[in-house]
């Protein structure tokens, strides 16, 4: 990970992780591993002990400091996943990584039931909760982050993955979002939960445009002095853009992330660790020049 720093001196952007904390005011890739069959981009899927060990140490080489699991997925149109299964999936994957890469790996849980981050913590100890709901798709779940007192991914959505991209109907999609986050971090501070990220949820209940508006006015969010992750790599509004599909998409998605870095994004989300990791080299040595 990215540089520790004494407890006790909090940077602008922090996060607490197994008794330390670390410093997210810079440039942070979070690398995909899904352990369902059906995530959209069959590369990012593991099923196998030798596939998951594969995933993970390909993200580790090309700079990912942060490994984001999911059990549950999540693409457009996807169908629920049953609870058991899910918290099967997750719990073999955290026993995996950490057999195979250690302790401190920071491991990031892709998922809304609080259920599953519950047995994942009692079992294994800290986890990051990247919660595609919010905290709205179980009433539990912010009470369990706050208990553990756990880094936590906030994204937007409406409805599920499997009617989001029915509700994309807004006025002006930055200014209903940021509004919802306005909402969501008085009801975050309420209820104790203390290092969150905040994730706008580029494709989940957003058209092409939407998303692109959306990240032309990034920098807005600066507003609410977090983190900021953004998770484009390889969607729609990238491959349908320019007529090809999630397989072709890796070039794109690094002028997006690109274009995400310059408007403020600390972490980026990805399936090409590598990729993100030299955008971010490039985008940092440009932006030694200026303050020089």
């Amino acid at each position: 990970m990215r540089d520790k720093i004494e407890l006790g001196v909090r940077p602008p952007f922090f996060m607490r992780y197994k008794g330390e904390l670390y410093d997210l005011s810079g440039h942070t890739v979070m690398g995909i591993v899904n352990l369902t069959p059906d995530s959209f981009h069959a590369p990012s899927r593991a099923s196998t002990d030798r596939q998951l060990t594969e995933a993970v140490k390909r993200h580790l080489d090309g700079g990912a400091q942060i490994i984001d699991i999911g059990g549950y997925s999540s693409r457009p149109g996807a169908d629920d996943v049953d609870v058991k299964l899910e918290t099967f999936n997750v719990l073999w994957g955290i026993e995996r990584i950490k057999s195979a890469f250690g302790d401190e790996l920071p491991l990031s849980i892709d998922t809304f039931r609080a259920s599953v981050v519950h047995k994942a913590v009692e079992r294994y100890g800290t986890v990051i909760v990247n919660d595609i709901t919010a905290g709205e798709g179980d009433p539990e779940m912010l009470d369990v982050v706050a208990e553990y007192k756990l880094p936590y991914v906030a994204m937007h959505m409406r409805g599920t993955p499997a009617t989001m991209q029915t509700l994309t109907d807004y006025r002006d999609v930055v200014a209903e979002v940021i509004d919802y986050f306005c909402r969501r971090m008085e009801l975050f501070a309420q209820r104790g939960l203390e290092d969150v990220i905040i994730d706008p949820g580029f494709g989940f209940a957003k058209t092409t445009e939407q998303n692109f508006e959306l990240l032309r006015r990034l920098d807005e969010f600066a507003i609410f002095g977090r983190p900021l992750l953004a998770g484009l790599s390889r969607k729609g509004m990238i491959w349908r853009t320019l007529e090809s599909s999630p397989a072709d998409a890796l070039n794109g998605t690094t002028a997006l992330n690109m274009a995400a870095l310059e408007r403020g994004a600390n972490i980026l989300r990805v399936h090409d660790s590598r990729e993100a990791s030299e955008a971010i080299k490039l985008f940092e040595a440009m932006q030694k020049t200026a303050n020089n």
